[in-house]
């Protein structure tokens, strides 16, 4: 079996993820390619997509956003993600059950005892009215109906596991600082979540198999878990297999991908690349090795923006006064100094709207 060693697998990802070269796709397609973007963050998706989509202008997610073919919702591994609305009602229902698990888990505590059953009837009847509410007042419009646990365990319950909501805009425009009002999927986009298929084949499964693949491929079914959040999907892989092609990696881990997928030359040279906090090209693997060392994965998780050189994290970095400031996490060459420079003065003036193009780099560690 052909070993992929991380450099191939770095290049793989930076293809998938139009991290290589940017596209000239329309966003919506974009948005559907990477099976989403994580977004608790609203105004960090923005930046994803400068970063890989060639004359991104934030109108055009505005425009999605308000025209409702894009939607924010809580989905994979209960956190909220900039999905289009195809695939947020194709697969919510498949997300059900993990949703509302990881809740009860975190709020164990607070909600023993409570019937979710009973909580979800009764938050659907209040929003049944079509009045988009934040969590707070959905949590009010119950009060008296039982003995109530805490109200930030009972909001979440509802809200991000038992009835699957969008998040309305103006929350997630391009410069907006707004509130979080929802409002059911279905009464915001017109349409049913679809149900999981009734002869319980998984076929929802068994495409965001594929799904994940062409965007984060080669990958071992650990990474499509940890991405997604959902334990069950070995008889979706199973089910797949014989449509893929399979890999080991440096360590020994089977890898699987779709066989005509690309996986370009590990020497293709990588440009310097500027990701947003919580970026799907670190946080879609279990296995981070192929775009971050070991050293500075905690960065992930933490919400760092990080900056890639020669495709894997060098620095970070953020935005102070108009300027960008970058702190490298090793020395950069005279030559990364530069690219560093040029693609942070494009970021300042994407984010200055050309009014600014200021760029500092902090110094290497010792």
């Amino acid at each position: 079996m052909t070993v992929l060693h991380s450099r191939a697998l770095n290049r793989a990802t930076l293809a998938r993820q139009f991290l290589l070269d940017r596209t000239d796709a329309p966003v919506l397609d974009v948005v559907a390619h990477l099976c989403g973007m994580q977004a608790q963050e609203p105004q960090e998706p923005f930046v994803g997509l400068w970063s890989r989509v060639r004359a991104f202008h934030p109108t055009t997610l505005d425009g999605l956003l308000t025209g409702r073919d894009v939607v924010r919702t809580h989905l994979m591994r209960r956190t909220v993600h900039l999905v289009t609305a195809d695939d947020a009602l194709a697969w919510r229902a498949r997300h059900d059950s993990m949703l509302r698990q990881r809740v009860l888990t975190t709020y164990r505590r607070e909600l023993a005892g409570l019937d979710p059953d009973e909580v979800a009837a009764a938050g659907r009847e209040v929003m049944a009215d079509g009045r988009p509410r934040t969590m707070a007042e959905l949590v009010d419009a119950l009060a008296g109906r039982r003995p109530a646990p805490p109200r930030r365990a009972l909001g979440e319950l509802l809200v991000a596991a038992l009835i699957p909501m969008a998040q309305l805009p103006p929350r997630g425009l391009w410069r907006t600082r707004a509130g979080v009002r929802n409002l059911p999927l279905a009464s915001w986009l017109g349409r049913e979540v679809a149900p999981l298929h009734p002869d319980g084949s998984d076929q929802t499964g068994q495409e965001l198999v594929r799904r994940y693949l062409a965007a984060y491929g080669p990958a071992a079914s650990a990474d499509l878990r940890a991405w997604c959040g959902l334990a069950g999907l070995p008889a979706a892989v199973d089910a797949v297999r014989e449509e893929l092609v399979a890999f080991r990696d440096e360590r020994g881990r089977r890898l699987l991908d779709l066989p005509d997928a690309p996986r370009p030359d590990p020497d293709t040279p990588a440009p310097v690349r500027f990701l947003p906090a919580f970026d799907n090209a670190l946080l879609g693997y279990h296995d981070r090795s192929r775009i971050v060392d070991d050293a500075h994965r905690g960065l992930s998780v933490a919400g760092a923006r990080v900056v890639l050189v020669d495709g894997r994290v060098a620095a970070t970095w953020n935005v102070t006064a108009g300027t960008v400031i970058v702190t490298p996490l090793r020395r950069l060459s005279r030559s990364d100094h530069a690219a560093v420079i040029e693609e942070g003065r494009s970021l300042a003036s994407f984010l200055s709207d050309g009014d600014d193009d200021r760029v500092q780099i902090g110094p290497s560690p010792v």
